[in-house]
């Protein structure tokens, strides 16, 4: 059997002629793109390197060319090149609004359009392959100010490892419908214009353009259609690096895949298939993040559960009707296979762009719309290069703290005061009761026997038995007695040997009610991880519990303990000299040894040891988990701060 990956499936390209739907006369070539798109900008590429061209026309205004051109230079480093305008983009006025009204208030000082220097742009792509190839670059927008923006929704980008680009134009021809903006209008005979101006003297002439508007520059361009004069006053540009965490509003693709296509630039790599071969190498980062913050408290992420994962990302996203996911897809589905704060982590990954360095530009932060600048305005911000349309979609997750607010919680936290968390307390007793029947049924193990069937089939026919005895032709049944003895104390050793430096808090909390076990342990230092206020984090390394509850001596202050050497073996000592009853249960990584067992027939006891193994290590992990609260009254709002790993 062959592994089949995922280049097994790509389009091979091949050097061939232009197809007539994407030329306007002999000597223009249009390539109808998706803004912001990592496959269409390889589209542009691609067809740039394949075929010759001595002049790439693109659909800005020549106001931003000196910036546009100085800025690609910058690249990786993504930035902006900024043109405000006399008023911030708004809607026209209609009466039903309220003129007194605070729900309409606008708190812009201004408006302003821009141009996102996107490795993933199409036309960054093509004006930064026409730089290296010295390829005579124009700028044939109309200037307009301000910039009335236009998108719709488009089928996505992928399909393009499947369906030439020109045939991904001709399907989407009949959806588009015609420009009813006045300025666009202009716009796009503005365009038309300025091409047939450049056949006059270019031979062979790339024109990079919105698929929302080819159509109706052809129909400009074969009609002849007189153009506008552009704005007299055109306001000048201005260049902005981009904080990186704002990346995400203004790349067209996740920064962090954006980041692969750059990284595979640079090291000459394949990038055909980055946007889903980006998605695994997203969760994976994402993965190696996670660890790192949580370390053993971290759930396993398998490459099963990865594998479940890229399942429910497909199933969401064919859902939508996309064929690749977008970030909010991304999230619900890791939060759904491997809780919140994976979750948090994909998010974070997912904005994270590692090639922004220093350039000596102002920042800028980015928003839906809206861009701050180094001065503190806030503008209206419009895309000149605009992809689909963008949506808010709210997904909770709950977030990490903040390290001022840790470092209050630190200085407010009462020594004195201090008490369990009841949804952890009631988890913890159902795994002890769990713990105490499977001991049990342990206990009784040895009794079973069978026996031929005469009148009743007891505890269930024992299959083994009857064919074994095959040639007498009798059915026999197994009998199962009641198990002997009782339980009234576990031990449960999740880390052995342990290392008394990761566990400082050793202590013993009395039941609040008879519901509970009187519980002796070891565990991390709470105060070291506050969740919350009034709220920490600690992580069992070992526990013992005595149900029906009873009133002992601080396991770690008896002296009569004192003959121990290990925080173990303290804990098993403790079960011994408190248990009623002869048979203790113990919960361990491995079987106990020669020591612990001279230890039990030392008080006259016996350990019923059942395997760590075999209960699923992500419960074991959750189970690990104490919260210690500041207090009976914390209880009330705990569970807005807890995070579960």
């Amino acid at each position: 059997m062959t592994m089949m990956t995922s280049s097994c499936f790509r389009r091979v390209h091949q050097p061939l002629m232009i197809p007539d739907v994407l030329k306007f006369g002999s000597r223009i070539t249009v390539l109808p793109i998706i803004h912001g798109s990592g496959d269409f900008a390889l589209e542009v590429r691609r067809m740039m390197l394949e075929h010759q061209f001595d002049c790439v026309a693109v659909p800005l205004p020549p106001s931003f060319r000196e910036d546009v051109e100085e800025a690609i230079g910058l690249l990786p480093t993504p930035t902006i090149v900024l043109q405000r305008e006399s008023g911030g983009y708004q809607s026209e006025w209609t009466p039903d609004q309220s003129d007194d009204g605070d729900e309409d208030f606008d708190d812009s000082d201004g408006g302003c359009s821009y141009v996102p220097i996107d490795p993933c742009q199409g036309v960054i792509m093509a004006l930064r392959v026409a730089m290296g190839e010295h390829i005579p670059r124009l700028f044939i927008d109309l200037e307009t100010s301000p910039f009335v923006p236009y998108s719709e929704p488009l089928p996505d980008p992928y399909a393009l490892k499947k369906v030439s680009i020109e045939r991904f134009a001709a399907a989407v021809l009949p959806t588009l419908a015609r420009p009813d903006l006045e300025q666009r209008r202009d716009r796009i005979s503005h365009m038309a214009a300025r091409l047939r101006e450049l056949e006059s003297r270019h031979e062979a002439i790339l024109f990079v353009c919105s698929v929302l508007d080819w159509p109706w520059i052809r129909e400009a361009y074969i009609e002849q259609r007189p153009c506008e004069a552009g704005d007299a006053y055109t306001p000048s540009t201005e260049t902005y690096e981009v904080e990186n965490d704002t990346l995400v509003f203004m790349l067209g693709e996740l920064p962090f895949i954006t980041g692969l296509y750059e990284k595979a630039r640079a090291d000459l790599d394949d990038d055909e298939n980055l946007s889903i071969d980006g998605v695994k190498e997203l969760l994976l980062a994402a993965r190696d993040a996670y660890r790192e913050e949580f370390k053993r408290r971290a759930r396993k992420i398998t490459p099963q559960i990865l594998a479940q994962c890229m399942k429910y990302i497909r199933n969401l996203s064919l859902i939508e009707r996309r064929l690749t996911p977008d970030l909010y897809t991304l999230v619900i589905a890791a939060k759904q296979i491997a809780g919140d704060q994976y979750a948090l982590h994909v998010a974070e990954t997912a904005r994270d762009y590692p090639y922004a360095r220093a350039t000596g530009l102002p920042y800028a932060d980015m928003g839906l719309e809206r861009v701050r600048l180094p001065e503190g305005d806030l503008l209206d911000a419009v895309s000149r290069l605009p992809g689909p349309p963008l949506i808010w979609r709210s997904c909770e997750l709950q977030p990490r703290p903040d390290r001022q607010d840790v470092e209050r919680w630190k200085m407010r936290w009462n020594p004195h005061s201090q008490c369990s968390y009841p949804p952890e307390d009631k988890l913890i007793e159902n795994f002890r009761s769990h713990v105490f029947d499977r001991a049990k049924d342990l206990m009784g193990a040895d009794l079973v026997h069978t026996e031929k069937f005469t009148t009743s089939i007891k505890d269930g026919i024992d299959i083994r038995d009857t064919l074994r005895h095959w040639y007498e032709g009798d059915i026999y049944v197994k009998v199962l007695p009641p198990s002997r003895g009782k339980l009234d104390c576990a031990v449960m050793l999740f880390d052995s040997p342990a290392d008394p430096r990761d566990y400082p808090w050793r202590t013993t909390w009395f039941a609040e009610h008879e519901e509970e076990s009187t519980l002796a342990f070891f565990a991390t230092d709470f105060q070291k991880e506050l969740v919350g206020p009034g709220i920490g984090l600690g992580n069992y390394g070992g526990a013992l519990f005595l149900y029906p509850p009873i009133p002992i001596i601080d396991i770690w202050m008896d002296p009569r303990l004192d003959f121990t050497e290990t925080m173990e073996e303290r804990v098993l000592a403790a079960a011994c000299l408190h248990s009623q009853c002869p048979d203790i249960a113990l919960l361990s990584p491995a079987p106990p040894g020669a020591g612990w067992r001279r230890l039990a027939k030392r008080f006259k006891k016996k350990w019923v040891h059942i395997p760590l193994g075999q209960f699923g290590e992500s419960t074991v992990q959750q189970l690990r988990m104490v919260h210690v609260l500041n207090g009976k009254h914390v209880r009330s709002y705990a569970a807005d701060f807890i995070r579960r790993a």
